[in-house]
């Protein structure tokens, strides 16, 4: 399966520092584009900080259905991934992310499998939520903090 066409979105190429939002059309490859993001930050080795774990990024979409979609095709990224650096005659469906892995792999090995599959072990803590759903965590996580019942709940616009 090759990647879904990008026009002027180069997603080996982005900044990762900072926040990243990707916005764009139906079919255009933004789960694609994200969960080359996720890959990126969680294997690449920038010089003035540690990558983070996959628990310490927080990716946030409008939809349940969009939220399912893209943990599931992240983790399926993380498998094609890990399945390619350990038994490197199997390649990953894209070529653009097969060179960028075969490059990232061949400058460390064994920090690119222990990074994958520790991503992969801790794929449950991933923060990929909707909107509501990181709201909702954040009130519970941060109750205490907020000053806010323990119990509270975010509940939709009500005046309509």
């Amino acid at each position: 399966m090759n990647a879904p066409e990008r026009r002027g979105l180069d997603p080996f190429g982005v900044d990762l520092s900072g926040q990243l939002l990707v916005e764009a059309s139906a079919g255009t490859g933004k789960t694609y584009t994200i969960g080359t993001f996720l890959l990126r930050l969680l294997l690449e080795d920038p010089d003035d900080r540690p990558p983070p774990t996959i628990d310490q990024v927080l990716v946030v979409t409008f939809t349940n259905a969009a939220t399912s979609e893209l943990r599931q095709r992240v983790r399926a990224r993380l498998v094609a991934a890990l399945a390619h650096v350990e038994n490197a005659t199997r390649e990953p469906a894209d070529d653009a992310f097969a060179a960028w892995l075969a490059k990232v792999a061949n400058a460390r090995p064994a920090r690119t499998r222990d990074r994958l599959r520790a991503a992969l072990r801790d794929f449950d803590d991933a923060s990929i939520f909707t909107i509501h759903g990181f709201c909702q965590r954040a009130l519970v996580e941060l109750a205490f903090e907020m000053g806010v019942e323990f119990s509270a709940e975010l509940v939709g616009d009500e005046t309509s």
